[in-house]
C-alpha cells in the first residue's frame, strides 16, 4: 500500500492544530518539511482554509503516501508533494509565509537542523513563522524518563540522531535571524517551538 500510517499522528494532530491556528497567518503558503506519511497535511489543510499547504519529502515512497492521503482528503488548498531534501539548497519552494516541521530534528543528524534553519531563513519573508514540534531536552536534561529511553533508542539506531537540547536549537536559529518567540508544552512530553524571521 502506498498510504502509510504514523500512529502518533492521531494523538498529536489536534494539539498541534490548536497551536497552528493561533500562530499561523490567516492567508498564505505553508511549507511542511519532512511530511512523512502525509497525514498531518491531510488533516490540517481542510481546517486552515485560508492557507495553502505544501507538503514535501525527500523520498518517493513518502511522496506516494502523501499523495494518497491528499487524494482521499479532496481538499483544494492541499498541494501535491514536492521532492525536498533539507540538505540540498536551494529548496524547490522559493518563498513561503510559514514553515512547519514535525518530528524531524531528533531523527536526523545535527547538520539537518542547521540546514533547516538556513533554508527557513531564506524561504520566509520578514515576520514569517517557523514551527517545530517534537521532544527536547531542557538545560541538558530530559523532561521525562520516557524521553531519555527514546533518546537512547535513537542513538542505538544512528549515533548522529537523538533528542536535541532546546537551547542549542534556539541558538542555531538565531544565527539565521530566526527569533524564538514561544515554546508550548504539548502532550507526551513534546513541545511546540515557534520562531519568527526578524
Amino acid at each position: 500500500m502506498t498510504k502509510e500510517h504514523a500512529p502518533a499522528t492521531l494523538r498529536n494532530r489536534d494539539p498541534i492544530l490548536s497551536v497552528l491556528k493561533r500562530i499561523l497567518p490567516d492567508k498564505g503558503l505553508v511549507l511542511e518539511i519532512a511530511s512523512g506519511s502525509g497525514e498531518h497535511g491531510a488533516y490540517f489543510a481542510p481546517r486552515l482554509e485560508g492557507l495553502t499547504w505544501q507538503p514535501s519529502a525527500p523520498n518517493p515512497e513518502s511522496r506516494a503516501s502523501i499523495s494518497s492521503w491528499a487524494e482521499e482528503t479532496e481538499c483544494d488548498n492541499l498541494l501535491a508533494p514536492v521532492a525536498l531534501d533539507v540538505l540540498v539548497q536551494p529548496w524547490p519552494v522559493p518563498q513561503a509565509d510559514a514553515v512547519v516541521c514535525i518530528n524531524m530534528i531528533h531523527i536526523s543528524p545535527w547538520a539537518v537542523t542547521q540546514s533547516l534553519m538556513a533554508g527557513a531563513a531564506r524561504t520566509l519573508s520578514a515576520g514569517g513563522v517557523l514551527y517545530l514540534y517534537g521532544p527536547y531536552m531542557i538545560d541538558g536534561e530530559h523532561t521525562a524518563p520516557s524521553n531519555q529511553a527514546f533518546h537512547e533508542s535513537l542513538k542505538s539506531r544512528d549515533p548522529q540522531w537523538g533528542i536535541r537540547d532546546l537551547a542549542d536549537v534556539i541558538s542555531e536559529a538565531e544565527t539565521q535571524g530566526l527569533e524564538h518567540v514561544e515554546s508550548v508544552q504539548m502532550p507526551a512530553n513534546n513541545q511546540s517551538v515557534i520562531f519568527k524571521l526578524m
